[in-house]
């Protein structure tokens, strides 16, 4: 039953190519957001925060602050409203997840620039 349940997720996610990112990278994503009968990308620009899961079913979340408010989405990797994703910049972490960052305000958010 497991080999026939992976062989599904295999054929669902080949073909598609997704940005290679980490946890501490700032990201754009750009996404497929449906009003009514018309359809606009919007972007959102944020810190990576976690990411979960494997093959079709891994997830990520990224923070972002708004008008002084913290605000996180989390998307499916393979989801079909997200149009492309753009890496803005490194990030040089030390966590896996970054569920800390959610207890910080101002420059005390800020993850250091990864230099190669």
């Amino acid at each position: 039953m497991q080999d026939i349940i992976k062989e599904i997720e295999k054929e669902q996610i080949e073909g598609k190519e997704v940005t290679a990112f980490n946890v501490g990278d700032t990201i754009k994503v750009h996404a497929n957001i449906v009003e009514g009968n018309r359809s606009r990308i919007q972007v959102f620009e944020g810190l990576v925060i976690k990411k979960q899961g494997g093959s079709n079913r891994a997830t990520f979340t990224v923070r972002k602050t708004s008008n002084g408010i913290g605000v996180e989405r989390t998307w499916p990797l393979y989801s079909p409203t997200i149009d492309h994703i753009d890496v803005v910049r490194r990030g040089k972490v030390r966590r896996a997840k970054l569920n800390y960052i959610r207890n910080r305000v101002g420059k005390a958010t800020r993850v250091k620039e990864l230099v190669k």
